[in-house]
């Protein structure tokens, strides 16, 4: 079966930033529905009309990958407004309660960048943002997205888990 939309693939990949630090690796199959928002643009690009066994090496720039670094997106908040054990690595959905910063997106993810006696500093960017990529991944099988994956436009997967950038088990939206 040929990778076109709406379907499942199953794949294999190696993260790493241009110095060839991993970032991700996922050694055993994971699916995403390919023609939704479980993939990048140029990685869903690479794959169209592909099989199974297909293997790819791609260059991602930040602008197709998790966009430019956006220093506006940081900002300190007061520490009375966290709870008591905050830490850096930790997310908020939107701006926490209570925070007095205005003018934030409310639908971002912000991450606990450092902790101090009297603020806190939160960072709405993607961990990933500004970063350039290389992603290595192999095709191990395509099959038709079921009615309910088609209504969700994904498989319901995290796109990429990042290493040693946030807590344990914590994933990357």
């Amino acid at each position: 079966m040929n990778i076109t939309a709406p379907c499942v693939v199953s794949l294999v990949w190696r993260l790493e930033d241009t110095q060839g630090n991993i970032i991700d690796e996922l050694k055993d199959p994971v699916e995403f529905f390919f023609g939704g928002d479980d993939l990048l643009a140029k990685v869903e690009e690479a794959l169209a009309d592909q099989d199974v066994g297909f293997e790819a090496k791609l260059h991602l720039e930040p602008e197709h990958a998790f966009g430019e670094y956006d220093p506006d997106l940081v900002f300190f908040e007061e520490r009375s407004v966290f709870p008591d054990k905050v830490e850096p690595g930790m997310q908020f959905d939107g701006v926490p309660e209570g925070a007095t910063t205005q003018g934030m997106p409310v639908d971002a993810i912000y991450t606990v960048t450092e902790v101090y006696p009297s603020h806190v500093v939160l960072d709405g960017n993607h961990p990933l943002a500004g970063i350039a990529l290389r992603l290595e991944l192999k095709v191990l099988d395509v099959r038709e997205a079921t009615d309910e994956e088609i209504e969700a436009g994904s498989v319901g997967q995290p796109v990429f888990s990042v290493v040693n950038a946030a807590p344990p088990g914590s994933q990357i939206h």
